[in-house]
């Protein structure tokens, strides 16, 4: 059935939901895990009307914080699944957009299951907030499980 199971995590409570769900689904079904974490761009802030980017220092320190959240993320994720006794892997990938990346990512490792949770906002939260979940739910080309 699910031989390859990619299980987004951005490290809050929701997605540990997704985690637990995920990884029980993988020892039940003796499937490999690859935890994913994306971190997103900088975003350029804007002061009346005018768009302002970090400069190389900001940058710099903006990266280095991402990549120590992300890694404790997946120290965390990947304790749970070495308890299970989950066969796993883990990757980060920074300056990306979790739904592209998400994509991506199954095409490039041959995933055949991507585990990740929503917060199930509707209207204008939705809209607002936008969904890398929805996102992915729409482009991907595999079964998608998303944990509530």
């Amino acid at each position: 059935m699910f031989q390859r199971i990619l299980i987004a995590t951005d490290g809050s409570e929701l997605a540990g939901k997704g985690v637990d769900k995920g990884l029980d689904l993988a020892k039940q079904i003796g499937a490999e895990v690859l935890f994913l974490v994306v971190t997103e761009p900088w975003a350029p802030g804007f002061d009346e009307a005018v768009a302002w980017s970090p400069n190389s220092v900001v940058l710099k320190e903006y990266q280095k914080s991402n990549a120590e959240m992300a890694r404790g993320i997946l120290d965390g994720v990947s304790a749970k699944a070495v308890e299970l006794g989950v066969e796993y892997q883990t990757l980060h990938l920074p300056d990306r957009y979790a739904a592209d990346a998400i994509i991506e990512t199954c095409t490039q490792r041959d995933i055949d299951l991507v585990v990740m949770a929503s917060h199930g906002r509707r209207g204008l939260g939705k809209l607002l907030l936008g969904s890398q979940t929805q996102m992915v739910l729409t482009h991907s080309t595999i079964p998608v499980l998303v944990i509530r």
